[in-house]
């Protein structure tokens, strides 16, 4: 067996650098604790895709997620007919595309009030502890053990 350097004795941290796994952990667990807190205040509602149209004679509310499914339900006969066609492939990743859209256009997101400090804490943890993520993964250089400091 060959002796090891003594670049090969060093121990490495996060990220494949020298050092920096408590800070790495820390920021992880500030992150974590920041993100938690700040999607605890947001509540999420639907109005069942709410972007439809109003049909005025009858008082009542038509939406126009039924028609996106119409194209996608054809495109999907399709692909069992010729599952290699490349434009089928492409109009059904399109219908899937315009579905979810519509699903997102409908969701109501919103910020619960809370007070100033808890949204600055909430804040401070997770940007805080995103930026000692990110200062792990930098390689910390140590002073040698003899005593000299090189320039």
């Amino acid at each position: 067996m060959e002796p090891q350097t003594e670049s090969q004795k060093q121990k490495f941290g996060a990220g494949g650098t020298p050092g920096g796994i408590g800070a790495f952990l820390l920021g992880f667990a500030f992150a974590c604790a920041g993100s938690w807190l700040l999607t605890d205040q947001v509540v999420v509602s639907g109005d069942y895709f709410g972007s439809g149209f109003m049909l005025p004679i009858v008082n009542h509310r038509m939406n126009s997620f039924g028609l996106s499914l119409i194209p996608f339900i054809i495109r999907i006969g399709f692909l069992f007919f010729d599952g290699k066609s490349l434009l089928g492939w492409l109009l059904t990743i399109a219908d899937l595309v315009i579905i979810l859209a519509g699903i997102l256009m409908s969701l109501h997101i919103y910020f619960r009030p809370t007070t100033l400090f808890n949204t600055l804490i909430m804040l401070v943890l997770l940007f805080g502890g995103l930026g000692l993520i990110i200062r792990s993964l930098k390689s910390t250089r140590r002073a040698p053990e003899d005593g000299s400091q090189n320039p």
